[in-house]
């Protein structure tokens, strides 16, 4: 499990991560989404053990990771800015990673690099940006590692080859119980691909939740009745947003979804929907709770 507590880390006197606090248990796929300057790549770098945090501690399984050769022979981060070595194919990487890495697989290298269709001996400077990042994409997942860190993971990559990164992702979780760590700023490319989600605003996680229950804990009613009727009609019903014109009436609920249909069929409706919500809408009416714009923080 790594562990980060009460974690704060300033550059130039400027804050990009105040107290922020999260566990991320092993065998998931957590997403990181927030704005820029939010703090996702900061935080990265910092499990990552590449900075070390002005305050609080990040942990692995109760050890520390800056400075600790042990835990980062166990991970892997691919950051937003790729580095390759000057002039490098992609097999002078791989014995580069190779002598870094004890699990490092030329099998599995030599594999990846033929379903994704490239050329291990062509100069990584001739290759697009996409395929770029499939290169440090396979590089990454040829150390086998347990701990798999991608900073903007999709960026560049078209949708059949989206589809493939996340495949292989998935069989590692499944099969090595590796835990990886995604960041993006959109929640459409998190949303099918993780297992929990945090929103990262001005430097801390002001929402954090497994997907499943964050899609299935909110949902949208849409009520048509034939007599008049105003909001007080539906008492004591948790609602994040509620509107009516006519006869019609749209509200968000958080609840249980089939109680809900019970407690309104009462009611005799004309109408009686209940729909799910995107995960982008989840978010909105979330963050519109706690107080926040959610339009001001995600693009």
């Amino acid at each position: 499990m790594i562990q980060a507590e009460k974690v704060t880390m300033m550059f130039d006197e400027k804050i990009a991560l105040d107290g922020l606090s999260c566990q991320i248990p092993d065998g998931c796929i957590y997403g990181l989404v927030g704005s820029n300057g939010s703090g996702k790549s900061t935080f990265l770098r910092l499990i990552s053990g590449i900075y070390k945090p002005y305050g609080g501690e990040i942990k692995f399984d109760g050890l520390p990771v800056y400075e600790n050769p042990l835990v980062k022979s166990k991970l892997v981060f691919v950051s937003d800015d790729l580095y390759f070595l000057p002039q490098a194919s992609m097999n002078r990487m791989a014995a580069m990673y190779r002598s870094i890495y004890d699990t490092f697989s030329m099998e599995r290298f030599r594999n990846l690099t033929d379903t994704f269709g490239l050329d291990p001996e062509a100069n990584i400077n001739t290759f697009s940006k996409g395929m770029k990042r499939q290169a440090a994409t396979i590089l990454a997942l040829s150390v086998c590692p347990r701990y798999l860190f991608f900073d903007e993971t999709f960026d560049g990559l078209d949708p059949v080859i989206r589809n493939l990164v996340k495949t292989v992702i998935y069989n590692d979780v499944a099969e090595r119980n590796t835990t990886v760590i995604i960041t993006s700023h959109s929640l459409r490319e998190l949303e099918d691909t993780c297992d929990q989600l945090a929103l990262l605003h001005k430097g801390g996680i002001v929402f954090e939740s497994d997907i499943q229950n964050l899609k299935t804990s909110l949902f949208k009613v849409q009520i048509a009745l034939k007599d008049a009727y105003d909001r007080s009609l539906f008492g004591d019903i948790s609602m994040l947003d509620y509107v009516q014109r006519g006869s019609v009436a749209n509200f968000i609920v958080r609840g249980d979804r089939d109680e809900m249909k019970e407690r309104l069929s009462v009611l005799n409706p004309l109408v009686l929907d209940i729909l799910p919500l995107t995960l982008e809408e989840v978010f909105v009416y979330e963050m519109e709770a706690l107080g926040y714009a959610f339009k001001d923080i995600l693009m």
